[in-house]
């Protein structure tokens, strides 16, 4: 398994998710919906809106998983934070980066992964909306393209927290 390394922003990265004052807060319609969506478009059995902070990635809105956070370290989405793209991992059986994943040989047998990076317009990526399954898969561009506008949809929310806190 191999751990993400961490942003070279990093200090600056955590100061931005601590400002939002979003984590371990309860859920909200406004990003449920959006994970619910994305789960129906999608057919994915888990959709996860994380936040990565310094030790763990906490999910602000979840389907498919009763879990709330997870390590930092065995985060597939600390690693999609890393890079503007969406990060997609086809087959993490065949991707020596996550074979080996307690998230893949254990629960929640993750196959498939996507995660679409949070980019604030600071330029600052605080975590990820993400697609899992538990079989190997492709995106289209097509897909990738919806997967986009529903990443920005999620970051727009996130923008109006930043807003209200700052009014």
């Amino acid at each position: 398994m191999l751990i993400a390394a961490t942003p070279d922003n990093e200090a600056e990265r955590l100061a931005a998710l601590h400002a939002l004052l979003i984590l371990d807060t309860p859920a909200e319609a406004r990003f449920d919906k959006i994970v619910a969506f994305a789960a129906a478009e999608f057919d994915v059995p888990v959709v996860i809106i994380t936040l990565i902070d310094s030790q763990r990635q906490w999910f602000k809105a979840r389907v498919g998983t009763e879990v709330c956070e997870t390590g930092r370290d065995v985060s597939f989405c600390s690693h999609a934070i890393l890079q503007p793209a969406i990060f997609v991992v086809n087959d993490t059986h065949r991707d020596p980066r996550f074979a080996d994943n307690p998230l893949v040989t254990d629960g929640p047998l993750i196959r498939f992964y996507a995660g679409a990076p949070l980019i604030m317009p600071s330029g600052l990526c605080l975590g990820t909306l993400c697609l899992i399954d538990r079989r190997p898969r492709e995106l289209g561009a097509m897909e990738l393209g919806i997967l986009g506008t529903l990443r920005d949809l999620v970051v727009m929310e996130l923008g109006t927290t930043s807003e209200v806190i700052n009014a």
